[in-house]
C-alpha cells in the first residue's frame, strides 16, 4: 500500500485520555468500515424522513406521518385562526352596528356623521347652551307622565372649557303662548297639543319649551335634548355605577318614606357621606323631593331635587367618559341602546362627536351647579298662589319680571371678569357735595359693577377719596377698576364693617372726586 504523506493523526476527542495507543484510529475506521453497506446492497431498514426533526436513539423506528393527517393539522390551525379573527370582527361590527342604529334613530341623516365632527351652534361666540328637559312618558302608571318635571340649562364655555348647570324649577308660572298662564313643565304638553311652530326653533313641545325658557330667561337657546326617567337608569347601570356625596344639613342624611314600587322599600334612605348608587337608586334620588311624612334632609323640597340632579348629571359625565367605559365595546354599545330608545334631540350626530369631545376636556370641577333660589346667596324667587288655589312660584320682583334673572344669568355667561365677580360696592359721600355719591353709583353701573347701597360717611372732611378691601383677595378684577375710577388709596381696615357686613368693597368719596366731577 502506498505511503501517505499528508496524513496526520486526528487530535484526540474533548474529555479523551491525552495517552493513545498505537493503531487506535486504525481499529476504529476498520470497524465502522465493516457495518456500512457494499456496493449494489439495499437499504430497507433505512427511512429518512425530513419532516421529522426529532432525536431519536439508535434503532428507534422513524414513523412517518400520512398525508392526510398533516394536511389536516395545518387546516385546522388556519381554520381556528380564521375563526377567532371573523369573531372579532362579528363582535366589533355587531357593536358598531347597533350604535349607528341607535345614532341614526337618534339623530337621523347620514351614519357618516359619526366619522366626522361639525361645529356648534354658539361655538362661535364661545358658549353653547343646551336645554335638558325629563318627563315619565315611559312610566304608564304615573300620572301627567308627559310633563316636564325636570328642566335644565347646560351652558358650555367653549373658550374656557368651563360650563354651569342652571336649574329651571318645574313650578315657576309663566305665560305659556295658547295655554295661559300655567307651571312651566307644562308647556311641552302644550306645544305638543297646538303642534307649535315657529321661526327660530324646534317644532312641537320642546319649541315652545325653548321659546318660552330663551324669552324668559335672556338666554339664546341652541340645542334640545328630551330624555325620559328610563334613560338615567339604564345609564347609571350600564357605566357600573355612579359615586355621590350626600351634603343634607340634617345630620341623618336624606330619607323619603315614599314607596319604591320596585323594590317596595322608602324611595330614599342615604346617610350623609360618599354612596355608590345604581340605575334604580339614582333614578330614586332624582324623584324624591322630601314632601311625604315622616321625610328629613328635604329641607328645599324640589330645590333639594333638582340638586341632586344636577349633582348625578355630572357624575354620568365623569364615570361615561372614563377609560374603562370608552374602551369597553359592551358597555359603549349599552350606552348607545338607553340614550337611542330614551333621548330625543335635534343635534345632528356629527356635532354630538363635536360635543363630546368639548366635555371631555371640562374637569368636574370646572362645572357649576346653579340655583335660583340660591344665586350669590339670594332667592330670586317667591311663593304665589293663582287664582284657582294653585301653589306656584314667580320672580321675586313680580310676574314676568325677570330683570334679576336675565342679571344673574348674564353675570354667569359673560367674559368680563368684573361682572362674573358680582361683588357688592357701598358708596359712601365724605364730603359736602350733595349727590355725589348718587352721581358715582350711575357711573359705576354703566361699568358692571353692582352698588347695593349708598349714603353718608362718618366724616364730612374726607380730601381723599379710600376704598375699604373686605373680599379677603378674592374679587381681584373689581378691586383692580375701583383703583382705576378712585386712585389707590386701599386699605382693608373696616369701621363700617357692622353697618355693611355683605360688602366687597366700601368707597368713602373724598373732594378729590367732586373736585374733577365723576368718573366716566
Amino acid at each position: 500500500m502506498p505511503q501517505n504523506n499528508n496524513y496526520r493523526p486526528s487530535p484526540p476527542r474533548p474529555g479523551a485520555s491525552s495517552r493513545a495507543r498505537p493503531g487506535q484510529d486504525i481499529v476504529v475506521v476498520k470497524k465502522q468500515a465493516s457495518q456500512f453497506p457494499t456496493v449494489g446492497m439495499t437499504l430497507p431498514s433505512y427511512h429518512y424522513d425530513p419532516r421529522d426533526r426529532h432525536r431519536r436513539t439508535a434503532g428507534s423506528p422513524v414513523v412517518k406521518r400520512r398525508w392526510w393527517r398533516r394536511i389536516f393539522n395545518r387546516t385546522v390551525f388556519k381554520r381556528a385562526f380564521i375563526t377567532l379573527v371573523i369573531l372579532v370582527l362579528l363582535v366589533g361590527g355587531w357593536v358598531g352596528g347597533k350604535f349607528l342604529y341607535n345614532a341614526h334613530k337618534l339623530f337621523g341623516g347620514s351614519i357618516l356623521g359619526a366619522l366626522r365632527t361639525t361645529k356648534l351652534k354658539g361655538e362661535s361666540t364661545g358658549r353653547v347652551n343646551i336645554l335638558l328637559a325629563g318627563n315619565s312618558a315611559d312610566d304608564v302608571g304615573h300620572n301627567g307622565g308627559d310633563l316636564t318635571d325636570s328642566i335644565m340649562i347646560v351652558s358650555i364655555d367653549t373658550r374656557n372649557n368651563t360650563a354651569f348647570l342652571l336649574s329651571v324649577p318645574r313650578d315657576l308660572w309663566v305665560y305659556i303662548p295658547g295655554g295661559g298662564y300655567q307651571k312651566i313643565n307644562a308647556a311641552y304638553v302644550v306645544g305638543q297639543g297646538d303642534k307649535f311652530s315657529e321661526p327660530g326653533y324646534p317644532g312641537g313641545g320642546m319649541g315652545l319649551l325653548e321659546q318660552i325658557v330663551s324669552q324668559n330667561l335672556g338666554l339664546p337657546i341652541d340645542y334640545y335634548a328630551l330624555i325620559d326617567y328610563s334613560a338615567l337608569k339604564e345609564a347609571v347601570n350600564v357605566v357600573g355605577g355612579i359615586q355621590v356625596n350626600v351634603k343634607s344639613s340634617d345630620p341623618r342624611g336624606l330619607y323619603d318614606p315614599s314607596i319604591d314600587y320596585a323594590t317596595h322599600g322608602p324611595l330614599v334612605k342615604l346617610s350623609n357621606g360618599v354612596h355608590t348608587l345604581n340605575g334604580e337608586q339614582a333614578l330614586d334620588l332624582a324623584r324624591a323631593r322630601g314632601d311625604a311624612y315622616g321625610s328629613y334632609g328635604f329641607g328645599g323640597s324640589d330645590f333639594e331635587r333638582t340638586q341632586n340632579q344636577r349633582m348625578m348629571l355630572v357624575a354620568i359625565k365623569d364615570k361615561s367618559t372614563s377609560l374603562g367605559v370608552l374602551t369597553n365595546p359592551a358597555k359603549l354599545s349599552s350606552l348607545s341602546d338607553a340614550v337611542g330608545n330614551n333621548v330625543k334631540t335635534d343635534m345632528k350626530l356629527s356635532e354630538v362627536h363635536r360635543l363630546v369631545d368639548l366635555v371631555k376636556q371640562i374637569g368636574s370641577s370646572s362645572i357649576q351647579s346653579l340655583s335660583l333660589n340660591s344665586a350669590n346667596g339670594k332667592n330670586l324667587l317667591t311663593s304665589y298662589e293663582s287664582r284657582d288655589g294653585e301653589s306656584a312660584l314667580i320672580p321675586a320682583a313680580g310676574i314676568d319680571d325677570f330683570t334679576a334673572i336675565q342679571a344673574f344669568i348674564a353675570q354667569q355667561t359673560s367674559s368680563n371678569p368684573v361682572l362674573r365677580e358680582n361683588a357688592n360696592v357701598v358708596l359712601l359721600n365724605g364730603t359736602e357735595v350733595s349727590g355725589l355719591a348718587s352721581q358715582e353709583r350711575t357711573n359705576l353701573r354703566v361699568k358692571n359693577i353692582t352698588v347695593t347701597a349708598i349714603g353718608d360717611a362718618q366724616t364730612s372732611t374726607q380730601t381723599v377719596t379710600s376704598i375699604i378691601d373686605a373680599s379677603n383677595g378674592k374679587k381681584s378684577a373689581t378691586k383692580q377698576l375701583l383703583t382705576q375710577l378712585f386712585g389707590n388709596n386701599v386699605t382693608t381696615t373696616n369701621s363700617y364693617a357692622n353697618m355693611y357686613p355683605d360688602a366687597d368693597f366700601i368707597v368713602v368719596l373724598g373732594t378729590d372726586q367732586s373736585s374733577h366731577g365723576t368718573n366716566n
